[in-house]
């Protein structure tokens, strides 16, 4: 990675979740001068990265250890890619796994090690998702009297606080079965089923936790000097922190909301790694940035240059 870049401290580079990805999403990114770190994260993980983000099918590539492995390789190419620009932000904020990615664009992370961490955790949570009938489902327009209601419902977790009336509950899928046909009289507007393989950031990954636990014992981790707002309380934390609270976030909702609105007043700017545009939209609702770019394909750097 770049270190004659200067920091931009009024920007803030987002990094998105395994939601993000779909079958092709690397095509775009070939050319790119920073496409042979997917060959260093294959031979670090022993999965073609490559394969994944080219010619996997939809159903190949959501599957949860894909496409956490494939969002956090491409994330790491664009990124790349945005420091040729010149473009250095000093702070960092990632969604779910995409704090793993988050922490490595900041030098928290190697590469290697934030590879294998994400290929750890990835397979940990596919196996807890195996074993347990579990699922995700989006509530949007409800308040906090809705949000209180869910606390009553067995087998419900709040796993994602995305914005103001927009939760992600996670949960036994016979719970939230119910919950798909009650949303309306506890007071959300919509309800809808995530195409996600389990039910994440709730009690019901707990069987992941020793893998991922062991793995980030044996990681090492860095100081910095650029800034990652975390997860699981909108803080920033030292680097020898960030093993328990990567823990925490396993079984632990995303506080989205908390994270984007610690960033500082003076940060102007956001611009959200491939392969998706979804953290663009939520950060709009929560937090406007004067600057907001989502590399979707390599093209959108033109608006940075």
């Amino acid at each position: 990675m770049s270190t004659d870049v200067p920091w931009r401290d009024d920007a803030v580079a987002l990094f998105p979740g395994q939601g993000s990805i779909a079958s092709g999403a690397g095509r775009a990114w070939t050319a790119s001068p920073h496409w042979s770190l997917i060959a260093e994260i294959s031979e670090v993980t022993g999965t073609d990265v490559a394969h994944l983000l080219l010619d996997a099918s939809d159903e190949d590539v959501i599957r949860t250890d894909h496409a956490q492995l494939a969002t956090f390789a491409l994330s790491l190419v664009g990124y790349h890619d945005l420091l040729e620009l010149g473009w250095r932000p000093r702070y960092h904020l990632g969604h779910s796994l995409g704090e793993f990615s988050a922490l490595t664009a900041a030098g928290v992370l190697t590469l290697a090690d934030g590879a294998r961490l994400i290929a750890v955790r990835g397979a940990a949570m596919a196996e807890a998702a195996r074993a347990t009938a579990g699922m995700m489902v989006a509530l949007l327009g409800g308040d906090e009297a809705a949000r209180a209601l869910l606390q009553d419902r067995p087998g419900v977790y709040v796993a994602n606080v995305n914005g103001s009336g927009q939760l992600v509950v996670s949960g036994e899928t016979a719970a939230l079965d119910l919950l798909l046909g009650d949303a309306r009289d506890l007071g959300f507007k919509r309800a809808t089923r995530l195409p996600v393989g389990g039910a994440f950031h709730s009690p019901l990954m707990a069987t992941a936790q020793e893998a991922l636990d062991a793995q980030l014992a044996r990681t090492p981790w860095h100081p910095s000097d650029a800034v990652v707002v975390a997860n699981v309380d909108g803080q920033v934390h030292p680097a020898a922190d960030w093993p328990g609270l990567l823990s925490r976030q396993l079984t632990s909702p995303i506080e989205f909301v908390a994270a984007t609105t610690a960033l500082p007043d003076a940060v102007t700017a956001s611009v959200e790694m491939p392969p998706g545009a979804v953290l663009t939209g939520l950060t709009r609702r929560i937090r406007p940035f004067a600057t907001q770019v989502a590399l979707t394909e390599p093209a959108e750097l033109r608006a940075l240059a």
